[in-house]
């Protein structure tokens, strides 16, 4: 149980410090696609999204640590969320269990 309330406390610290990267670049890589393909714009016109997609503007050091930490921000906030989401739907589960022995009776 302590280990699930370290876990816990630990996605709570690291969740806003990843919030704005992962925001970032999910809208820029969303709007490059949709902007490419639906709305015709060619490579050259989206450019700046990509740019801000890949932290290009970072430059060569900066756009390498930006999507390392970035990958590995959102590889723990995806690990630590689905074992607290497990955890929760398995207490929720027992608790609608119906007590064993509960209604049984000779009549």
């Amino acid at each position: 149980m302590q280990l699930l309330a370290r876990l816990r406390r630990w996605h709570a610290l690291i969740g806003p410090l990843v919030v704005l990267p992962l925001l970032i670049t999910v809208c820029s890589g969303m709007g490059y696609r949709l902007l490419r393909d639906w709305g015709g714009l060619s490579r050259d016109q989206v450019h700046g999204l990509m740019v801000l997609h890949e932290g290009e503007w970072l430059g060569p050091v900066g756009e390498t640590i930006y999507v390392a930490l970035n990958g590995l921000g959102l590889l723990w906030m995806l690990i630590t969320g689905t074992g607290l989401a497990l955890q929760g739907w398995s207490r929720q589960r027992r608790r609608q269990e119906p007590k064993q022995g509960a209604g049984e009776g000779g009549t």
